[in-house]
């Protein structure tokens, strides 16, 4: 067989076994990552291969069935839970300084006293964390009392565990001032805890962002969310899939809720007219208000 004729019928092959791991995922543990990105989805895979001196996918795919706890490990290296405590620094300033104080006095002017908030692709807790203080200031400096929903989802439980643990080593927390990491922080050991008040503020749930039974976290009961957190999720899936999730995105939003997501991501093409984006500086878009029929 020709060099090249061999090498395009291995890829086949290797394409075969790459969805078969996939889909053995999706049978397992009923998580469907065909829409992530193909290069991504492989880069990922091969890093288990060499972990547990696997020859090939098929191999692995093997390897996985017979070991439940490598299942976990492929799952945790397939999902991204890479963040920081106040990541991307000029967008929570912009949401401390104004969103957040906008959206308290449009709610205290209509006699609304519920907030409600989703971070959509939490990993470990640390951007809704970061967001529960911002929160936790304005209310305590204006003495506002709300009737305050924090829900955070993730499609990875380890992930989520971590979250509700509220433990994290000196890197996560280097962007966080001085004040509020002794305010809102215990030292145990290298690591640092999140205070009970604060942790007790987010509700974490498990859920898959393409999930089609349900449109939002069924914890939250509806949607309706002044704010949602969005970051460094869609970058990672292709176009099909993007906009099944900004579809729940957009119809998760109030009117005139807010949309935060990451600096590389920009919203759906079909959306871009019901969206106003609110500042030069960062990916913060705002719902439009619907326009009313008048009979």
């Amino acid at each position: 067989m020709p060099a090249l004729a061999w090498r395009e019928c291995r890829e086949r092959e290797e394409i075969i076994d790459l969805k078969s791991i996939l889909d053995y995922l999706f049978t397992e543990r009923g998580l469907d990552f065909s829409g992530y990105r193909p290069a991504m989805v492989e880069r990922r895979i091969r890093q288990r291969l060499g972990a547990t001196s696997s020859a090939d996918f098929k191999e692995y795919l093997s390897y996985i069935q017979s070991d439940a706890d490598e299942l976990d490990h492929l799952i945790d290296v397939m999902t991204i839970n890479v963040s920081q405590f106040f990541r991307d620094t000029l967008t929570f300033e912009l949401i401390a300084g104004k969103i957040l104080p906008a959206v308290i006095l449009e709610k205290t002017r209509a006699r609304d006293h519920s907030l409600r908030i989703w971070s959509a692709g939490c990993a470990k807790g640390e951007e809704v964390y970061s967001l529960a203080i911002l929160i936790k200031e304005l209310l305590d400096r204006e003495g506002i009392m709300v009737n305050l929903h924090i829900f955070a989802t993730d499609i990875d439980k380890s992930a989520l565990a971590a979250a509700e643990n509220a433990l994290y080593p000196l890197a996560s927390i280097e962007n966080i001032p001085y004040r509020l990491l002794t305010k809102y922080f215990t030292r145990e050991g290298e690591s640092f805890r999140i205070t009970p008040e604060i942790r007790e503020m987010v509700t974490f749930t498990h859920y898959d962002m393409l999930d089609k039974k349900h449109s939002v976290p069924q914890e939250s009961v509806f949607g309706n969310f002044d704010m949602v957190f969005c970051r460094n999720l869609l970058i990672y899936f292709n176009a099909e899939y993007q906009e099944i999730i900004f579809e729940k995105l957009y119809h998760s939003l109030a009117e005139n809720g807010y949309l935060v997501l990451g600096e590389a991501e920009t919203p759906a093409m079909k959306f871009l007219n019901d969206l106003n984006r609110v500042s030069d500086f960062s990916p913060i878009y705002r719902k439009r208000q619907e326009k009313k029929v008048h009979s």
